[in-house]
């Protein structure tokens, strides 16, 4: 029987704040995957050799540089990843995939992550493995080890999370071997053969409250910064003050953000950093400006302001004034020839989901 499915992927911002590799929003900006399996198109040209043909939309964000072999594509990686580690070899005959992704490519906005979870979501569907959510979130963890992106994009909504310590036995298995996710012939002949099976509830998350009168600006830079980069300037290690005052400004900002009326006198200093923000200033051109500038006395509605992720995307928090707030931004970054754009966005709170056509 022919099948027709769409998958939803949200975009995501991590760490907010003081909350480095913990917290992740959902954002309403959204990965979508249109997906039909009809073996009466399995001799359709450009089917791979994986059963799959793949196209992207001309306006989706890297539509002339990203990779439409099944094999070397991220998404479809995942799902064959995915499929392997169930003893299924390949797509089912005639699937095709056409995706649509507006979330800008390496700018701090979990568009790996995103893909990680549509390919995780992507097998599971044509496999039809019935995972749950959860389940799904181990393989996802399996690909991409840092859980604040990944946790957001699946469950969606406003997320505190972390990685469980896993046995010895596990953590043999702690990073799957890239062989088991790249094509020939970095992988080998037989690349991917058998995966093994993730270990179970890798992964552990709260999903927070959140006040529905904040809405999210992202103000995004035209240049792309890859997360190990931005990891690359972080210390090693770090003064007990320091975290500290993350610790602090973590514990009162999840449970602020909920509160009504929002409080800019409590979001704004909640929102400082010390573990993240001021190493990556050298990768970012007017971001130390940025962040102690641009505040609630300047610009009423504003709640708070960071980076979001590695970056270069500013993450500003608000409830009016949306657009001084974001072309202040803007104008900041000009003086260092950066252009921007920005976008308007809400918490995606039901996270990734699949939808039958």
């Amino acid at each position: 029987m022919p099948r027709q499915f769409k998958i939803s992927v949200p975009a995501s911002s991590a760490n907010i704040g003081p909350g480095y590799d913990v917290l992740g929003i959902g954002l309403s900006l959204f990965l979508e995957l249109e997906v039909s399996i009809n073996s009466k198109d399995a001799g359709e040209t450009n089917q791979d050799v994986n059963n799959c043909k793949l196209s992207y939309s001309e306006d989706s964000e890297g539509y002339s540089s990203v990779p439409l072999d099944s094999d070397a594509n991220l998404i479809t990686r995942t799902a064959l990843y995915v499929l392997r580690c169930n003893n299924i070899r390949s797509f089912p005959s005639g699937t095709k995939v056409h995706i649509k992704n507006p979330i800008p490519l390496g700018r701090g906005l979990g568009s790996s992550g995103a893909a990680v979870v549509a390919g995780v979501m992507l097998g599971n569907e044509v496999g039809q493995l019935g995972f749950s959510k959860q389940r799904m979130l181990d393989y996802c963890l399996m690909i991409e080890r840092h859980p604040d992106n990944i946790t957001a994009a699946m469950m969606g909504g406003f997320c505190g999370s972390f990685l469980r310590d896993l046995t010895p036995q596990e953590m043999e298995r702690r990073e799957i071997p890239l062989s088991e996710v790249l094509p020939e012939p970095s992988g080998g002949e037989n690349t991917g053969l058998v995966p093994p099976l993730p270990p179970t509830d890798i992964g552990r998350h709260v999903k927070y409250s959140w006040n529905s009168k904040i809405k999210c600006i992202a103000i995004v830079p035209n240049f792309e910064l890859s997360t190990a980069d931005s990891r690359s300037v972080l210390p090693k290690a770090y003064t007990t003050s320091d975290l500290v005052f993350n610790l602090q400004r973590l514990a009162v900002l999840t449970t602020a953000l909920t509160l009504d009326p929002p409080s800019a006198d409590l979001i704004y200093p909640a929102m400082q950093d010390r573990v993240h923000q001021p190493y990556r200033k050298i990768l970012i051109p007017g971001l130390t400006e940025i962040l102690s500038s641009v505040t609630p006395s300047t610009y009423p509605g504003l709640l708070g302001i960071c980076l979001s992720g590695a970056g270069p995307t500013i993450l500003a928090l608000a409830t009016d004034n949306f657009e001084d707030i974001s072309q202040e931004i803007i104008n900041r970054f000009a003086k260092f020839n950066v252009e921007c754009t920005w976008k308007l966005l809400e918490p995606a709170y039901e996270g990734a989901v699949v939808e039958q056509l």
